[in-house]
């Protein structure tokens, strides 16, 4: 739900945004994804790809840290 937040999807909940994921990547549906399918999902969904790289940016956390 943080992820969602932090990226502007606020409108969705935790399940219809896991289940958005799913179905955009887990390439042979059966409900998991490997890692292999992780990447190459994320590879191919430009989207995607933004969403996880905002997510995971952790910049703002290093400069805050840093200054005390």
């Amino acid at each position: 739900q943080a992820i969602q937040a932090i990226n502007g999807h606020t409108n969705m909940s935790a399940e219809e945004f896991t289940n958005m994921i799913f179905q955009k990547i887990d390439v042979n549906n059966d409900g998991e994804l490997t890692l292999e399918e992780f990447i190459t999902g994320v590879e191919r969904d430009k989207d995607l790809l933004e969403l996880i790289t905002k997510s995971f940016d952790l910049s703002n956390v290093l400069k805050v840290i840093q200054s005390g």
